[in-house]
């Protein structure tokens, strides 16, 4: 059985291996008992977002790793694979930002994942 905490991780890096952008892990432990960690993500479109839900489904699967539910494989807008300890939620940057998720859960604990194919934006 993988912890809550390695599964998060695996799919991280399956989000990476994909060039995922504006990858958001979110700790709610203290705040909900539905799931430990969302892991949210953004494609640059549908076909993005749909390979990187196939790269998470496709390498955790080899590891014996099969999500409980997933929802939204159609429209490839808003995808979400629920692994019961870890909700993967894979946006496209529009309907990210209409839902907000991470304002939504705002009490919980973020961590920014840095990549090194993302442009860093600048303060001004």
């Amino acid at each position: 059985m993988v912890k809550s905490k390695d599964l998060k991780d695996l799919i991280v890096e399956c989000i990476k291996e994909k060039k995922g952008e504006n990858i958001v892990v979110m700790d709610l432990r203290k705040v909900t008992s539905i799931t430990d960690y969302f892991v949210i993500c953004s494609g640059t479109v549908e076909q993005h977002i749909k390979a990187i839900k196939d790269n998470i489904i496709e390498k955790l699967s080899e590891m014996g790793l099969n999500y409980w539910h997933i929802e939204g494989e159609q429209a490839n807008t808003w995808v979400l694979i629920d692994y019961v300890d870890v909700v993967v939620h894979i946006f496209h940057p529009l309907t990210r930002d209409y839902y907000k998720l991470e304002k939504f859960w705002a009490d919980a604990k973020q961590e920014k994942i840095k990549t090194d194919y993302e442009q860093v934006e600048v303060e001004k």
